[in-house]
């Protein structure tokens, strides 16, 4: 059972990709990581949000959820969404892949937080929404 972890709910509104990603560097400085490794982080986070807001509630304001836990030096962050869901997982996971060209998006997000995480995982189904799991290893060269 994990002990030492935080779940926040949020409204998939674009001025709260600031507050989660503020609010999950706070958590994670209970690891002592450094600058770049909170930067990492949040990073990943606001991509993760974000896909959140612009995909899975394209057309409605909805229910975005953060949770984190610690595991000795390894902090774990999820993002779930009950939107509009990805039809195609390994299709969205590419680089450069987009439902949203027309807003020149670039289809870069999970590209982005595989690159600042130790570890990500997507489950999703189109119409049950989506899944984000992210791990980072704090403290070790893990790269």
């Amino acid at each position: 059972m994990k002990t030492d972890y935080f779940k926040m709910t949020f409204s998939s509104l674009p001025v709260n990709e600031s507050f989660a990603r503020s609010a999950v560097g706070v958590y994670a400085l209970r690891l002592n990581p450094t600058l770049s490794e909170i930067s990492d982080i949040k990073t990943a986070v606001s991509e993760a949000v974000t896909n959140s807001i612009v995909h899975g509630y394209p057309k409605s304001v909805g229910e975005i959820v953060l949770e984190g836990y610690t595991d000795d030096d390894v902090l774990h962050i999820n993002v779930f969404d009950e939107g509009v869901g990805i039809e195609n997982v390994d299709e969205a996971l590419e680089p450069f892949y987009t439902t949203k060209s027309e807003e020149e998006r670039s289809g870069m997000g999970f590209t982005i937080m595989k690159s600042f995480m130790d570890d990500i995982r997507v489950e999703s189904a189109k119409g049950n929404g989506t899944k984000v799991y992210m791990l980072k290893k704090l403290g070790i060269d893990a790269k």
